[in-house]
């Protein structure tokens, strides 16, 4: 089970609230949230409520302000990561419902261009494991969560400006 607590203010001042599932609203809890600190298990958070706007993935640790992470506002929602055992497994696609070149991944990718000849990923069907999707190769830039499930559009998802360009698997100790 994973707790996350939030507070108010940097360096873990003010009010604080205490999350251990999923928040897609935090707002009735706190007006603002300037730092956290995980006290276990693995969360994403987001800047914007309903798990909506730019994610940071956040594991057991410390952080006293979100701004050096390059995080505009503050917490505005967040899901807690479960743990998972097992194999991971994802098809990618080069447009959109699943159209295209397609390529499955079975472990972390830095690039989808120097490994697959991929130019872009626009559609993905995650069929085990929990993933983060880059918009860099080498994972860097801003990410996306992704579990099990299938993505018919990145752009429909709010992702429209973005380019997915390297995944890596979550396979963090989330304890």
């Amino acid at each position: 089970m994973g707790k996350i607590i939030f507070y108010e203010d940097r360096n873990f001042q003010g009010r604080s609230y205490e999350c251990m599932n999923d928040c897609p609203d935090m707002s009735s809890y706190l007006s603002r949230c300037h730092s956290c600190r995980v006290e276990s298990g693995c969360f994403m958070v987001y800047d914007r409520p309903n798990f909506m706007g730019n994610q940071f993935y956040m594991r057991r640790g410390e952080y006293s302000d979100y701004t050096r992470m390059g995080m505009s506002d503050s917490i505005r929602s967040c899901r807690m990561i479960p743990m998972h055992r097992g194999q991971f497994r994802m098809r990618i696609y080069e447009r959109e419902n699943f159209g295209g070149q397609m390529m499955e991944l079975m472990d972390d990718c830095d690039s989808i261009m120097d490994r697959y000849r991929m130019s872009d990923c626009q559609s993905c069907n995650v069929m085990d494991g929990h993933w983060l999707m880059y918009e860099q190769p080498h994972f860097r830039g801003r990410m996306m969560y992704m579990r099990p499930g299938e993505y018919r559009s990145f752009r429909e998802m709010g992702m429209s400006n973005m380019r997915f360009m390297s995944m890596r698997r979550i396979t963090d100790m989330c304890q």
